[in-house]
């Protein structure tokens, strides 16, 4: 085993024994070996797209691969053996696809070998051995650790946009080109090719996940209108109850359609909250609020919720005896002895529910305010806009981003709280979790935080950024805007790319910098694109602002 895709990777450096997301050998290694097959999928899938030749089933598969293998996804050995012996048949799908629209153009077909050809073994056991020369550490024997560095960079970006496709899947909206920008990303690092040409990919999975992030963007806001800001509960009512934590929007929807009448408040979680701000969903009467914070604390949380629990996408972690048996997934997500729900009859889950004591009385009456997505703050753009050019406004700082619990992360409540009060926070994902709760109070009538949603809605934060450059006719980097940034999983560094795809320079990343980014490639990166460690808050303000 060897892992370093997460920013809580051990010792800075790399997962080898047990992950410290609690991802177990086993679990690593066969996403390891699901991965390096799902690679021989694209590397066909590509070169038949080359004579017009698609498969929406096998393009599908793909996107739902790369998302199991995000961290905090599927930690369940018996599901990922399943996955691997599909994937199996979904290459000999691809194999055949290729080969018949080569033949028919009056080609012969390229003879593949590696990720093409490898046959899986017929029981984990097996799988394992087969994994363990596939691992990070080989390749790095091989090629360098610079071209592993940046060919994990690709993975890592590809992963984070799959995640996103996903979701809008789910909502039925997808882009053919999509899967096929992940198919020739995928294709390229499996074969030789230069650092040139690495870093040219690297920044175009940037601009793969910025099209990923409109297409959810779209599907989000047609489904269940925009988020407009909204007070949301965050203590707790009297009654049974349902917590659903994780991203996906159209599992909520089904929840709440099925506990209508039911006598069951549904509260969202960690990155469910924005959930909260959509007009179609906060529809519902019985959608109650939110309650905990983040992914990470979600042990605690979880003990001393009286009620049942859906982990619908990625954010799962151990779960303690005292919950698991009211513990549920959905979607990729998977633990090992946790009752999945397949099909979205959440019947298990409700039961559940009616079976647990519930809230025996109110909590307090404390609240948040959510849902400054792009067309809320596009709204106010004038005042803004005008605000800034009267000097009563100084700067915007956005401030967000994955969190986790590995130490250093009090950096970004110390930031938050020692931004000047005639400045403005963005903020977004669950690294809001570190200060959302505090009062910033307002600027001009504004609200002095505004909170832009999920990580996805990063691609909000950025349609507000170049409308704020239009207004003022200068680029993003010439605007009186800050990027101070958390970063966890695979959908972070996919973010990431997008904004270096974009040209968004001066970018502060922590707490820490990637374990996967080589030395040499984190030169290119400084040179290119000034991106910088954080230090200190009073260090960064100061340097920010002077």
């Amino acid at each position: 085993m060897f892992c370093y895709q997460c920013e809580q990777t051990f010792r800075g450096t790399g997962c080898t024994e047990i992950g410290v997301c609690g991802k177990d050998e086993t679990t690593a290694d066969l996403q390891d070996l699901l991965l390096y097959i799902t690679k021989g999928i694209s590397m066909y899938a590509h070169r038949a797209r080359a004579f017009g030749a698609v498969n929406r089933e096998i393009d599908v598969y793909v996107t739902e691969a790369l998302f199991t293998t995000v961290t905090n996804v599927n930690f369940d050995p018996e599901r990922l053996e399943a996955i691997i012996q599909d994937a199996v048949k979904v290459r000999s799908k691809a194999l055949a696809m290729y080969e018949k629209a080569a033949i028919d153009a009056g080609i012969s077909p390229e003879k593949l070998d590696g990720p093409a050809t490898l046959i899986p073994a017929g029981n984990i056991a097996a799988l394992i051995e087969q994994a363990k020369p596939l691992s990070i550490a080989g390749r790095k024997e091989k090629y360098g650790e610079d071209i592993v560095s940046l060919q994990e960079i690709i993975t890592y970006g590809i992963k984070g946009a799959a995640a996103y496709a996903d979701h809008a899947i789910r909502l039925g909206f997808e882009d053919a080109e999509l899967f096929g920008d992940f198919h020739k990303a995928m294709d390229m690092i499996t074969h030789d090719v230069g650092i040139d040409e690495l870093i040219g990919m690297a920044l175009e999975v940037g601009r793969i996940n910025y099209r990923a992030m409109e297409i959810l963007d779209k599907a989000n806001t047609e489904t269940y209108g925009h988020p407009e800001p909204t007070s949301v509960r965050i203590e707790h009512k009297a009654g049974k109850a349902i917590l659903v934590s994780g991203h996906d929007l159209k599992d909520l929807e089904e929840l709440l359609k099925q506990t209508e009448g039911k006598g069951i408040n549904v509260y969202t979680h960690g990155e469910m909250l924005p959930a909260n701000s959509y007009p179609k969903l906060k529809a519902y009467p019985h959608l109650a609020g939110n309650y905990g914070g983040p992914w990470q604390i979600q042990a605690m949380e979880f003990d001393r919720f009286p009620g049942a629990i859906l982990m619908t996408t990625n954010c799962i972690q151990k779960p303690l005896d005292s919950y698991e048996g009211r513990l549920f997934t959905c979607g990729m997500v998977a633990w090992p002895g946790v009752t999945h729900i397949g099909n979205r009859d959440f019947s298990p889950v409700i039961d559940a529910a009616l079976a647990a004591p519930g809230f025996p009385e109110d909590g307090g009456d404390r609240s948040i305010t959510v849902g400054f997505g792009r067309n809320a703050v596009l709204a106010v753009a004038g005042t803004v806009v005008e605000a800034v050019k009267s000097g009563a406004l100084k700067h915007f700082f956005l401030i967000g981003g994955c969190d986790g619990a590995k130490p250093g992360r009090s950096y970004f409540t110390d930031m938050a709280k020692a931004v000047p009060d005639d400045c403005v926070i963005l903020t977004l994902a669950c690294g809001k979790y570190r200060f959302n709760k505090l009062d910033f109070g307002t600027l001009g009538g504004i609200p002095r935080l505004l909170d832009v949603g999920q990580c996805n809605d990063a691609y909000s934060a950025i349609q507000i950024a170049l409308a704020l450059s239009n207004a003022f006719n200068c680029s993003v980097n010439e605007l009186p805007l800050s990027m101070v940034l958390s970063w966890y999983e695979q959908k972070a560094v996919a973010i990431l790319l997008t904004l270096l795809y974009l040209g968004v320079e001066n970018i502060r990343l922590g707490p820490t910098l990637p374990a996967f980014v080589s030395p040499n490639v984190l030169n290119v990166l400084v040179e290119k694109f000034h991106i910088m460690p954080v230090t200190t808050p009073e260090e960064d303000l100061k340097a920010i602002l002077n």
